[in-house]
């Protein structure tokens, strides 16, 4: 069963948002005896791509391997580097940004481990919003007209930074061409509805509500304009990899039937999928959407099932921190930083994903 703390020290939860992911029962899972269970401490942004940590505990595939949860909220993945470089959180899951790298530059040997979510065609569930009234008046008509405009993102040196980027150069412009302001998420509704902001790369939930509330128009989603993008990942701390290797191993295992659950959810879009009915009760009681009825009408990520990470979008990120300034070390890479043999092992051991029928 799950439990959820408020901070590790004097990290403390500011901002909700939320977060998805699937999977195929394993079939041949055999529980551990109750006396052999061990803590694992989870840090998690409380996104959409949360919901394999969410999946595997509600469905009890962790308690199947043995392992009970902690999960502790932060309001970035940022500020999990600290906490996993001491060891005070085993697994993290967030997005990585510039600091992760910086903090691998200054030793913390922190390991990608697996997908958590990544842009998929059909699946922009964050997307280029543009004010409704600049939309309505004609002010914008394409994305050449972003040029001079306040546009928001979650936080600087991100993947969120990279697919703006991405986006301004279909419009045959560059990063400094507009003026880039931080907010979180669930701030960009109230920014668009005062005015505050003319256009914001926001992502689920958000992005639907400031649609239904004639806040914003949908312009283009990231899986258009930066396809493939690795947006979220699984963290394992350095302790966790190598002294604990077996209890990792067993971990990913029950994470990889979490998303794959949730991939059985999936479906056009949306989660209207053969195992949309058990997903999305999960969704409504561990994240901030109560309302099952917008978690069908939302954009769900999308998670590889077999957990594998996008290496390619990953150097392409760090390549854009670095025209940035945002990197202090030369020496760190993409690849130096990720470890997929978990997944193999987790894979060899449930069989590659099926899909439902």
């Amino acid at each position: 069963m799950i439990k959820l703390i408020p901070s590790i020290g004097k990290l403390i939860l500011a901002s909700a948002s939320l977060t998805l992911g699937g999977v195929l029962e394993w079939q041949e899972a055999v529980p551990f005896a109750a006396a052999q269970t061990t803590q694992v401490r989870i840090g998690i942004a409380r996104t959409m791509s949360d919901v394999g940590y969410y999946v595997a505990d509600a469905k009890g595939y962790f308690r199947d391997e043995g392992i009970e949860v902690t999960m502790t909220p932060f309001n970035s993945a940022a500020q999990m580097m600290a906490p996993l470089g001491t060891g005070d959180l085993d697994v993290a899951g967030g997005t990585v940004s510039a600091g992760f790298y910086n903090s691998v530059g200054r030793g913390i040997a922190t390991k990608i481990v697996a997908d958590q979510s990544s842009m998929k065609p059909g699946y922009g569930y964050s997307s280029l919003m543009v004010r409704k009234d600049l939309v309505d008046s004609g002010r914008y008509k394409t994305l050449a007209d972003l040029k001079g405009m306040k546009v928001a993102i979650g936080a600087p040196g991100t993947g969120t930074a990279s697919a703006l980027n991405e986006t301004l150069k279909m419009g045959g412009l560059k990063y400094s061409d507009v003026e880039v302001v931080y907010l979180g998420f669930p701030e960009h509704l109230p920014a668009f509805l005062n005015k505050g902001i003319d256009a914001a790369i926001s992502n689920e939930p958000t992005m639907t509500l400031e649609i239904e509330q004639g806040a914003a128009v949908r312009i283009v989603g990231n899986d258009v304009t930066y396809p493939d993008q690795q947006t979220a990942v699984v963290f394992y701390s350095e302790r966790f990899a190598k002294d604990r290797r077996e209890l990792a191993e067993r971990f990913m295992r029950a994470y990889l039937r979490g998303i794959r659950l949730y991939n059985d959810a999936l479906k056009d879009g949306r989660l209207a999928g053969p195992a949309a009915g058990e997903i999305i009760p999960i969704l409504a009681k561990y994240t901030s959407i109560k309302d099952e009825a917008m978690l069908r009408r939302i954009i769900p990520s999308a998670v590889n099932p077999n957990g594998e990470v996008n290496i390619t979008g990953l150097r392409h990120d760090l390549a854009f921190f670095r025209e940035l300034g945002l990197i202090e070390s030369k020496d760190v890479s993409a690849d130096g930083v990720v470890d997929g043999s978990f997944v193999k092992a987790a894979v060899a051991k449930l069989g590659p994903y099926r899909p439902a029928n």
